[in-house]
């Protein structure tokens, strides 16, 4: 059907129209919002599991680093001062971790689809416009 001025059709049928494109227009938003979302799960998802593999390896790792500390230290002062020492210093390391980890958090959140929000926004702004110019 070939397309005609839009100021020689029916009012009800441009109405017809404006409603499927908007229907057709938040389904696809909605689809775009909803890949994005599952995207950004699966990488946080594959992240967190790294993330947990480290942390075994780590508390292993320091383990033994906490051993070697105190072995070292116990050459030149009493057993019970080197783990005390080791401690302290494992708590100031541990409390450094969680503050900038914290912080890391935060810049991460909300995870919004801000691709969607910014497609939605300029689609409103151009139904809009037509809006206008339609009603000129």
């Amino acid at each position: 059907m070939p397309e005609t001025d839009a100021r020689d059709r029916p009012v009800g049928e441009l109405m017809r129209e404006l409603s499927t494109q908007t229907s057709t227009l938040v389904r696809k938003e909605l689809e775009l919002a909803r890949a994005e979302l599952t995207e950004k799960g699966k990488q946080a998802g594959i992240g967190a599991g790294m993330f947990g593999g480290a942390g075994v390896f780590a508390v292993l790792t320091l383990g033994l680093l906490a051993a070697t500390l105190v072995a070292a230290l116990d050459t030149a002062m009493p057993l019970w001062l080197a783990a005390l020492i080791v401690t302290a210093l494992y708590a100031a390391v541990a409390g450094v971790l969680a503050l900038v980890g914290r912080s890391k958090t935060q810049e991460a959140t909300p995870p919004v689809p801000e691709q969607a929000i910014e497609s939605t926004k300029e689609d409103v702004q151009w139904a809009k416009s037509q809006t206008r110019s339609a009603a000129k």
